[in-house]
């Protein structure tokens, strides 16, 4: 019998864990690849026309994970010519360096080509299917049924062993869905159609830094001075153009700084405390937090002493991580940061507390799935915002464009507070920010917080649904932040009504729930090692009835 598989979509993920089941060696199989997009293999992120050539990956080569070669060995292997197009220096290629979104792309889809062909060689029959997308989803006794639209709008129905769905991001095609009022800054085509105007844009991490180096690339030019110095010239006629970034604190994102990899181990908040907190059946957080703090003082004693860690409440220590930029002229402490951090990277120097809190965040994610309601609140308001700004650190050449957009005048950025209003269906299109007393009119707003954990109503394949499948984690109120989808910590759907290693769920926005922290390549790598490994013993297994899959109009 020869099993068949389906994985769709074909970014990173279907990748990463096509590459560890090929390691794996399997017997031969059935092979199928969905994707919407014409060609396979890039992923939203990393494709043409989603993202600007100016925009930059927030992943160095070093943390990258490699496939059938190495980022650094596939970028020393291109044409010059190429490079330059990708907007790569071929002088400076480097492990530690971030490369444009557009050139991971062309990685991954050399990659992707490559490991087509080896399965091929490894007996394995492949089909990949693009322009075509899946658009439901039932559970069978003996099989996946899967739903296809062609591109056509022909619909058909295609049988499965095992499915892995693995669609990533879950944006709007069109994200202008008001006059001026964009839910996200994807695609970045629509961003370079919107004439020069005052931009507000809600988000000051990556995502919205990304549409901030869209919009500014679209009305004017980077340039290195003479003295090496990074300036915004505006193009003629762009006076009108003018970014505001907005969040509660009103805070850059910091600059990436040096750190060792792979991580030196933790000497007292450890993975094996974690589980010994979570086989204690006990309350989690606390005691979680309680090692947090000694772990931390143990590594920098001096930051610890001057944050007051040891007598801190779980409460108090965002604040308190925060209080100094919070106080501080946000482009201040980015200039300010940005020449520490490259002090240290000239160095080869660590700032043990911001290693310590980096190495922490992926043992805290551990009692994640096993915190109740008002523990998850808590996390998710006071501790889970410190692991993330120390792990989305960006790229040193993104500070120096936000600065230069500020010294050019075409960039603020503002803190609205927790008790902002934001009005998107004024007749003049665009929308309004009351905050801290002040109204602020924007005739374009774009919404760049990044994706959000997703219900399982928003789930795209509506008969998991129906069928109890695909169910929340954990119901809440409407208000409350979602917790994704139930699965379990192989990334099963959590139910009694499909059979064992029929469908597996890496579709990002309903995964951050339980793993609050994947961070996409590294989390893709990871999450196809567990998969790969079960659809290895699965074909070892020969669980498949049929040789080809049964298809019917």
């Amino acid at each position: 019998m020869t099993s068949q598989i389906a994985f769709v979509g074909a970014g990173p993920t279907t990748i990463y864990t096509l590459h560890a089941l090929l390691n794996r060696k399997p017997r031969p199989f059935a092979l199928t690849i969905f994707e919407t997009q014409p060609t396979a293999g890039r992923g939203t992120p990393y494709r043409p026309g989603w993202n600007d050539p100016a925009m930059l990956s927030n992943i160095a080569s070093i943390e990258i994970p490699p496939l059938e070669e190495t980022l650094i060995e596939w970028l020393n292997s291109q044409a010059p010519g190429r490079l330059v197009d990708l907007g790569i220096d071929p002088a400076e290629i480097g492990e530690r360096t971030f490369y444009p979104r557009l050139a991971l792309g062309e990685y991954f889809y050399d990659q992707f080509q490559a490991l087509l062909e080896r399965a091929r060689g490894q007996g394995i029959a492949v089909d990949v299917r693009t322009r075509c997308r899946v658009v439901d989803a039932v559970s069978e006794p003996d099989a996946m049924c899967l739903t296809v639209r062609a591109r056509s709008g022909e619909t058909s129905e295609a049988r499965f062993d095992h499915v892995v769905l693995a669609t990533g991001h879950q944006w709007p095609e069109d994200p202008q869905v008001r006059a001026g009022y964009f839910l996200s800054p994807w695609p970045a085509t629509a961003l370079t159609a919107i004439p020069p105007a005052r931009v507000g844009i809600r988000g000051t991490s990556l995502s919205a830094i990304d549409a901030a180096v869209a919009l500014a690339v679209a009305n004017g030019d980077f340039i290195d001075d003479d003295d090496g110095i990074l300036t915004y010239v505006p193009a003629r006629g762009t006076g009108e153009f003018h970014m505001t970034m907005m969040s509660r604190k009103g805070l850059l994102p910091e600059a990436d700084f040096f750190a060792p990899l792979p991580y030196e181990p933790l000497a007292i908040c450890t993975p094996e405390a974690m589980d010994a907190l979570i086989a204690a059946d006990g309350l989690l957080l606390d005691p979680a937090f309680a090692l947090f703090k000694q772990e931390l003082m143990v590594a920098d004693p001096d930051y610890a002493q001057d944050i007051g860690i040891a007598k801190a409440e779980l409460e108090d220590f965002c604040e308190r991580y925060f209080a100094a930029r919070a106080d501080t002229d946000p482009f201040d402490w980015a200039e300010a940061n940005l020449a520490e951090a490259a002090r240290n990277y000239a160095a080869e120097y660590t700032v043990p507390w911001r290693y310590a809190i980096l190495r922490m965040h992926e043992v805290l994610a551990l009692i994640v799935p096993h915190l109740d309601a008002e523990e998850y609140r808590r996390f998710a308001k006071h501790f889970k915002p410190v692991f993330v700004d120390d792990y989305a650190t960006v790229p040193h050449e993104s500070i120096k464009r936000m600065l230069a957009l500020h010294r050019a005048g075409k960039l603020d950025v503002i803190a609205i507070g927790d008790a902002y209003q934001i009005d998107s269906h004024r007749p003049e299109g665009g929308a309004s920010v009351s905050a801290n007393g002040e109204r602020h009119d924007f005739p374009v707003f774009i919404e760049a917080t990044g994706q959000r954990p997703l219900h399982a109503k928003a789930f795209p394949f509506p008969s998991l649904l129906d069928q109890g499948i695909v169910r929340d984690a954990q119901p809440a109120a409407p208000s409350a932040e979602s917790r994704g989808i139930a699965i379990d910590d192989r990334f099963h759907p959590i139910s009694d009504d499909i059979p064992a290693d029929q469908l597996f769920c890496l579709s990002l926005p309903f995964l951050l729930g339980r793993h609050p922290f994947i961070q996409g390549i590294t989390s893709s790598h990871e999450m196809g090692l567990v998969v790969a490994e079960q659809l290895a013993a699965a074909i070892e297994r020969g669980s498949g009835e049929a040789d080809q899959p049964a298809v019917a109009a």
